[in-house]
């Protein structure tokens, strides 16, 4: 297929603000798979529900639809198709890497600089401070910062895409250093984000191991984590 046919074939009839997303979606496509067709409907939709510069698709035999937050409006075409094709790599199980693709981690890396910070919890937020002083010379920004769920899977994650740390609410009435580790630890994938190898992203490099283990008393925290964890389990089946 040429690429004047692939790009002139008859769409769905589509609101006119998300046809040139589409295209853009078809050209990222084309980009990754130059000999294959893309034999689906394609969807697109802006969501309230999704905070940050989150993103994700859906797929079947027939379509692909991808949900984007209302923040992706306003970004450039090339970051876009790094977010589109990022998507499809995942879908399609390929590990390419495209000059967008980059450019949409690298984007990804450095989106923190613009969120706003307005939604900080006051504990985790005098936490945050104290071990920031401690490990990062002061250094580091801070995100938002929030409790999550009662979970103890677990324990806190830090979302690029909102510059936000959350920590599980079971760390509200845990020892002060259970809860400054955990915060360390996402403080620690803010510092470092991700590398990039591929279509795989690395969280935990060994530049973030090696810092993870300058925290006081260090290895003893996992072991008291759990410990900590396996009491709380049997007290809130004691009271519930």
């Amino acid at each position: 297929m040429s690429l004047i046919d692939y790009f002139t074939k008859e769409e769905p009839k589509l609101p006119k603000k998300y046809q040139k997303d589409v295209r853009l979606i078809k050209q990222s496509f084309l980009e990754l798979f130059p000999n294959k067709n893309l034999n689906k409907n394609i969807i697109i939709k802006y969501s309230g529900r999704f905070k940050g510069y989150n993103a994700n698709v859906y797929h079947n035999t027939f379509r692909l639809e991808f949900n984007l937050s209302k923040q992706w409006r306003g970004i450039s075409e090339e970051i876009k198709m790094g977010l589109f094709q990022t998507l499809l790599t995942k879908i399609y199980k390929t590990k390419q890497i495209t000059t967008n693709i980059d450019l949409y981690n690298k984007f990804l890396k450095n989106v923190h600089i613009a969120i706003p910070k307005k939604d900080s919890d006051p504990q985790l937020l005098q936490r945050f401070n104290i071990i920031n002083e401690k490990y990062f010379y002061g250094l580091l920004d801070p995100p938002n910062l929030q409790w999550g769920k009662f979970s103890k899977r677990q324990m806190g994650t830090y979302e690029y895409a909102t510059d936000k740390i959350v920590i599980s609410r079971v760390l509200q009435n845990a020892p002060i250093d259970l809860l400054d580790y955990v915060l360390y630890h996402e403080m620690l994938h803010k510092k470092h984000k991700f590398k990039q190898s591929g279509t795989r992203s690395y969280h935990h490099t060994k530049e973030f191991k090696a810092d993870e283990r300058k925290f006081e008393n260090y290895s003893q925290m996992e072991k008291r984590l759990s410990n900590f964890l396996a009491k709380y389990k049997i007290k809130k089946w004691f009271f519930s």
